[in-house]
């Protein structure tokens, strides 16, 4: 908390971000850590004690679907062992257009309803009967009591109690999760994510219009675009204070994905994505909440733009922006964190690993507002020993 309200800490702070690479680091395969939720949970437990960084990411959150995904026969997703895909490989999003460019006015007019009738359908092969589902804004009355036969219906029937299977199973995994953040607090090691949330225009073209969609919209349907995006910056700032609140915590993770230097331009930049991704920035800070903002790329040029948020009370964790530069623009507005090279962790020496830590503790790091961290988290390849050097390095760091 120090860095991340820019006072100067007894030491550089670690935390501990990854997917695959805790599992593998056990000796777990990919598949393996998607589907069995205890080993999974040792093995996070095993890189804690081992690394003992000053905070860590549970990755089952990210990671241990497998079962529900089966459960669901889910569609957006390709994963290790499913439909021909090798055992330890990771999983991967298949990007599509899961809403219709004709549809804006749909998902405008009723969210949740699109979302229910039209996008639940089209990412899970067991939930597509819920098209079949009333539209409740005008099924009022009796006509509540009229709606309650498609329930009945036997295909509903057998979505809804799939949804139930699919709960439990989750169920089971956020169990399993419990019981290890409690066991690490017990040993002193605070969990540094309660909840995820997301830039609107990353929800519209990760998850709705897909990539293809969303570029061609910065040009053809601009007016509907921007209207999406207002109403996702209304939504997405309260499911994300619910979860983290919920959680029990305040530390918000947020992947970015659209905004780097190589995806837009500066100005479409700030049209479609800044305005509204600060608000829902200072929606969340508002709250009391810590958004970690993970920006994957290169984003250098828009330092000066993403500076104007209140000071020391959100991260910005980089993955290959120049981080002189962002400790000079930024220093006095924002934490940073980052941003050690994946290639070097997978393809490095410890030394090699050292030297750019020390470099970067030098020129980003002098009095304070900086946590160490890989550019993006712990690649699933890294070297187990690239990964010990650059977490033993930091405890030689100190102010």
């Amino acid at each position: 908390m120090d860095a991340i309200e820019l006072r100067t800490p007894d030491r550089l702070p670690t935390i501990l971000f990854s997917h695959f690479w805790v599992a593998r680091n056990a000796g777990m395969t990919c598949r393996e850590a998607m589907y069995d939720y205890d080993r999974l949970a040792a093995a996070v437990r095993k890189a804690v004690v081992d690394l003992e960084p000053d905070g860590y990411y549970p990755v089952q959150t990210m990671v241990a679907h497998g079962p529900t995904m089966d459960i669901l026969d889910y569609k957006q997703l390709e994963w290790p062992g499913h439909a021909g895909v090798a055992e330890d490989v990771p999983f991967q999003y298949l990007d599509a257009e899961y809403m219709q460019a004709g549809e804006y006015a749909d998902y405008l007019l009723d969210p949740t309803g699109f979302m229910i009738h039209k996008y639940l359908p089209r990412v899970a092969r067991a939930l597509e009967p819920l098209a079949q589902l009333p539209g409740y804004p005008v099924n009022l009355h009796t006509r509540i009591l009229l709606s309650m036969e498609v329930y009945a219906r036997p295909d509903v029937r057998r979505a809804l109690e799939t949804m139930i299977r699919a709960g439990e199973e989750m169920q089971k995994m956020r169990a399993s999760m419990a019981r290890m953040i409690e066991e690490l607090t017990a040993l002193g090691f605070p969990c540094a994510s309660h909840a995820t949330s997301h830039a609107p225009f990353d929800v519209v073209a990760d998850y709705l219009r897909g990539s293809k969609g969303a570029m061609l919209d910065l040009f053809r349907s601009k007016d509907r675009l921007v209207a999406v995006l207002d109403k996702l910056v209304e939504m997405i700032p309260r499911e994300g204070i619910a979860a983290a609140k919920k959680a029990g915590g305040r530390m918000i993770f947020i992947p970015l994905h659209w905004g780097l230097d190589g995806f837009m331009s500066p100005k479409q930049f700030s049209t479609y994505y800044w305005p509204q991704f600060q608000r829902v920035l200072l929606a969340l800070i508002q709250e009391g909440m810590v958004p970690h903002v993970l920006w994957e790329g290169d984003c250098t040029s828009r330092l000066e733009v993403i500076k104007d948020v209140p000071r020391g009370k959100c991260v910005y964790f980089f993955e290959r922006a120049d981080m002189v530069k962002a400790k000079k623009v930024l220093g006095d507005t924002a934490c940073i964190r980052g941003n050690v090279p994946a290639s070097m962790l997978i393809a490095g020496t410890p030394q090699e690993v050292r030297d750019y830590c020390k470099k970067l503790f030098e020129t980003a790091g002098e009095g304070g507002g900086l946590i160490l961290d890989a550019g993006v988290g712990i690649p699933d390849e890294a070297k187990s020993e690239n990964v010990q050097a650059m977490f033993d390095f930091a405890k030689e760091c100190v102010y």
